[in-house]
């Protein structure tokens, strides 16, 4: 293992061994090897799989930092991989993913529950003890109730997923076909540099509000967000089509959040660990990064799908010389609505 530095470094306060304790449940009582023996998994691969989650391995073979869960958890882990639901090469791989998705959930829900915390107690108390306890009541309340509703929506996502799993095998199609997008804010960099942390946040909560809500309602799916830009997917070129277009229609106008540019492409998609991977996404990519503020661009196979819905107009571009693609034909997305109303007022002039 590599040196985690000494053994006092990064050594939990009383306060946090506190915390730790009420929320998981029950006090540290086994040191690494304890845990790996009665797991009956070996040691090695119980720190490669601890690490994986995102959890320091203490350099002191001595430390008490494991309890009766955790030697749950590597027996759950292991016997996924020992009934071949899990393949052996993707354990690390699986516990990684895990361990990045919990975690940023856990930081979201921690900075939830501070709030609170905060607001219940005056803003010139100072005394610790009164913190702590208000702390421990908070988690006693609030974990089981975040808990329940983290199963219910993991349940939900993993019933959605399952049945757009089963309705690409049904079809016969070998290769996972989707229509991915991309949109992204315009001048976001510039923007906050301007901008204070409250706002920053505003901005960003609305962002990635009204972009869930739309993407949700069109029939697709949030892949990521990364801080300025939002990933989708559909199954249905038109769907993701429909969604860039109300994309754009939600924020026209609008001074609080900056114009956007969105960029589609359909095709065969790596999907692995909730994220996609392929030429499809790196072409999707570089159509946005090619829009102009308030424009949908699409690639080839998007705009055939689309060739025969009366409700879209498309027109067809000089190809682009981007990176990874030599001439990338493309083509500009609107309703047809719109551009008959544009060409009816040329004409009036």
């Amino acid at each position: 293992m590599p040196d985690q530095g000494p053994p006092d470094a990064g050594r939990p306060t009383f306060r946090q061994n506190e915390v730790e304790q009420t929320l998981l449940g029950e006090e540290p009582t086994y040191t690494r090897d304890q845990v790996a023996e009665l797991a009956n998994v070996d040691l090695e691969r119980a720190q490669q799989l601890w690490i994986a989650m995102g959890f320091p391995v203490s350099p002191d073979p001595d430390a008490v930092m494991f309890t009766d869960a955790d030697i749950e958890a590597l027996r759950l882990l292991t016997t996924l991989v020992d009934e071949n639901v899990v393949e052996k090469s993707m354990e690390v791989a699986v516990a990684r993913t895990l361990g990045q998705s919990m975690s940023r959930l856990a930081e979201w829900q921690v900075g939830v529950v501070n709030s609170y915390i905060r607001s219940r107690i005056a803003a010139d108390a100072a005394d610790p003890d009164a913190i702590r306890s208000e702390s421990r009541v908070t988690a006693a309340d609030t974990v089981p109730t975040m808990e329940k509703l983290q199963n219910y929506v993991w349940r939900r996502h993993l019933a959605a997923v399952a049945g757009r799993a089963l309705s690409v095998e049904s079809s016969g199609e070998t290769d996972t076909v989707l229509a991915v997008g991309f949109a992204d804010m315009v001048g976001y960099t510039s923007l906050t540099r301007r901008l204070d942390v409250s706002e920053l946040t505003s901005l960003l909560e609305e962002f990635e509000s009204v972009a869930t809500t739309i993407i949700a309602r069109g029939h697709g799916s949030v892949v990521k967000n990364v801080g300025d830009e939002v990933m989708f997917q559909t199954t249905d070129p038109r769907d993701a089509a429909r969604i860039a277009l109300e994309l754009h229609d939600a924020f026209a106008d609008r001074d609080d959040v900056p114009a956007l540019r969105v960029g589609i492409a359909v095709g065969p998609v790596l999907a692995r660990f909730g994220d996609l991977y392929g030429s499809v996404v790196n072409m999707a990519a570089r159509l946005t990064s090619n829009a102009h503020p308030g424009t949908v661009l699409v690639d080839s196979e998007t705009a055939d799908a689309l060739s025969g819905e009366d409700e879209f107009y498309l027109k067809s571009l000089r190809p682009l010389r981007v990176r990874g693609f030599s001439k990338l034909r493309t083509y500009a997305l609107r309703r047809n609505r719109d551009h008959q109303r544009e060409g009816s007022r040329d004409t009036e002039r």
